[in-house]
């Protein structure tokens, strides 16, 4: 069994359970396979990241196996605006999408899934346009202010690893999920003064687990999701919080994706 998002933003959860922690959010346009289902839940595999985890089986559209192989090869399109409209040509109804949300089969303005149609004229990128590390910290900066929400991938909710994600897919780049999966990835760095903007700086506890990532900046500044998408200082030791005047976060290593 397949399946796309075909809401706005629906929420995926550790446990099959509504209240079951929120570890990842799927936007409109991820597609999945279904490896369980549990009452009316399903577990899936997230196709873009094969993250695994349980969502509601009310809030996707079910999809064929040759339709999850197409979506799984076709060129990726992401809308590239904070919010804009879309609209259902099956019922006729106008609803939300976000940025970040994939536009699948999309054509002249049209997406198109098994028997249902999608109409969108707004803002998007697509995997054509020439990679730019410039272009990423203009991303990072449009989620600026994003309060923090554990498993949050929009512009209304992010964490740190969904916030390099989302800004690294729209550069037609992709990641895994989770900060210490991201860490697994690229190219390592043995100094801060290596680091370019668009580079990637990852931060350990107590106990050595990688809990946090962010976007290396010009001029010894990072951007990153702490409370909220902020900018603060950087250097060898971490992130120094500018509004405590202290370190937030320890560095543990830096990572050139691309």
């Amino acid at each position: 069994m397949f399946g796309i998002v075909n809401l706005s933003i629906i929420p995926c959860r550790k446990e099959p359970s509504d209240r079951s922690e929120m570890v990842t959010q799927l936007l409109f346009g991820d597609h999945f396979e279904v490896l369980e289902v549990q009452g009316s839940w399903c577990r899936i595999k997230i196709a873009y990241d094969g993250y695994d985890c349980w969502i509601d089986k009310k809030q996707f559209l079910p999809i064929a196996e040759y339709t999850f192989d197409i979506l799984n090869t076709t060129e990726i399109f992401c809308v590239n605006e904070l919010i804009q409209i879309i609209t259902d040509n099956k019922i006729a109804q106008l609803f939300p999408i976000c940025i970040g949300s994939t536009l699948p089969n999309f054509d002249n303005g049209e997406c198109a899934v098994e028997n249902s149609t999608y109409l969108y004229d707004g803002a998007f990128v697509n995997g054509h346009l020439p990679f730019s590390k410039n272009g990423i910290i203009d991303t990072a900066m449009m989620y600026l202010n994003t309060p923090y929400l554990w498993g949050g991938k929009t512009p209304f909710g992010i964490d740190c690893s969904g916030f390099t994600q989302m800004v690294y897919k729209l550069n037609g780049i992709k990641l895994k999920r989770d900060a210490y999966q991201q860490a697994e990835e690229g190219e390592t760095l043995s100094f801060v003064e290596e680091a370019e903007p668009g580079d990637l700086a990852f931060f350990d506890n107590e106990e050595g687990k990688i809990v946090h990532v962010g976007i290396v900046m010009d001029n010894n500044k990072i951007i990153h999701a702490s409370g909220k998408v902020r900018i603060d200082g950087f250097d060898h030791q971490g992130i120094f919080n500018n509004d405590k005047k202290d370190y937030s976060h320890r560095l543990r290593l830096l990572k050139r994706i691309i």
